[in-house]
């Protein structure tokens, strides 16, 4: 079965899913903002600014074209930063208009709206058609582009309300080193994808500091329930959260310099400034909007994340890190079973 897929954003993750595509034998085309990623993708085959050693597929075709990108596409993939959802969708929906054809909508972003505190389905159940948003498949779990680069075993879960359209974008991706695993939690993955974003953050932040393996478990765990205990009050399943795009996805954020939010955190450790991070980074670093519109979130739904309560006033309040984690570590005791309460 061979179709074709509009794969919208061309940084490191759309660029390997799109070559992961490719090499399953479907047809790609890979549309960005940049004209000189676009003419680097088709003419040498790279895209050196993101994936500096990684040879991509010549039947990979990049455009800067939304109306080509989307014609006759079986399948459009967003793999764009959270901020941009909305606005590329809006340029979508007059174009989607007119086609004969209405193709599955796929979501590889994992963020919180700022401002709206929206999931990315919500953003599009806004901005399509019932019957075309309903229908969208939530793509998430611990998968680093660089390691899907060299064809690393990866494992992943795609979530949507309609089991044959999970089913059907599990068919498209997999082969012997990328697997996915159906759910039909959507709000559950979404949540697990969006918030170990800000986790990663607070990892990076205390190996920046030189705190070792303890207290890296220590957060990674009491991180998780807080994520369940959220997502739990906003209707996920709990499971969904011991899962690939739970703490699988916790985990490799957490643990790995490929991480930008992990980066972020630990130059932040390291004495440096939010701003000069985020400028030196090159790449959106979606665990610092997570941060805020999380915060806004639990404030609004009166839910306890004391972790992420704490990552978000040294990103937003230039809190003192070290009276942050002093604060933690000195609150009063609880029962470990008060998980999800």
């Amino acid at each position: 079965m061979s179709i074709k897929i509009g794969v919208l954003g061309a940084g490191s993750w759309g660029t390997v899913l799109a070559d992961l595509l490719v090499n399953n034998g479907h047809q790609v085309e890979l549309w960005g903002n940049s004209q000189a990623i676009a003419d680097e993708i088709n003419t040498a085959h790279t895209n050196r600014h993101y994936l500096p050693e990684f040879e991509i597929n010549p039947r990979v075709h990049a455009s800067l074209d939304l109306n080509e990108t989307l014609q006759d596409a079986d399948a459009v993939l967003f793999v764009l930063p959270t901020a941009a959802i909305r606005s590329v969708a809006e340029r979508m929906r007059p174009i989607l208009a007119t086609l004969p054809k209405q193709p599955l909508l796929i979501s590889a972003t994992k963020g919180l709206e700022i401002g709206t505190h929206k999931r990315i389905s919500q953003i599009i159940a806004d901005e399509f058609p019932e019957a075309l948003a309903k229908r969208l498949v939530i793509f998430s779990g611990p998968s680093h582009a660089e390691n899907v680069a060299t064809h690393d075993l990866t494992s992943l879960t795609v979530a949507s309300a309609n089991l044959k359209d999970a089913e059907w974008v599990q068919s498209i991706f997999m082969n012997d080193y990328f697997r996915l695993y159906t759910n039909d939690d959507m709000v559950g993955v979404e949540l697990g994808g969006a918030l170990k974003n800000v986790i990663a953050i607070g990892a990076g932040i205390l190996h920046g500091l030189g705190y070792g393996d303890n207290a890296k478990a220590a957060l990674m765990t009491r991180g998780i329930a807080e994520i369940s205990r959220l997502g739990v009050k906003m209707g996920a399943n709990p499971l969904t959260f011991m899962g690939l795009s739970g703490i699988g996805d916790l985990i490799v954020t957490c643990t790995s310099v490929n991480s930008r939010n992990w980066r972020c955190g630990n130059a932040l450790g390291q004495g440096q400034k939010l701003d000069d991070v985020l400028k030196n980074m090159g790449m959106v670093v979606e665990g610092v909007g997570t941060a805020e519109a999380a915060h806004e979130l639990c404030q609004k739904l009166q839910v306890d994340t004391p972790i992420s309560e704490s990552i978000y006033r040294v990103l937003y309040e230039d809190a003192d890190i070290h009276a942050e984690i002093s604060k933690l570590m000195q609150r009063d005791g609880r029962n470990e079973m008060e998980f999800v309460n």
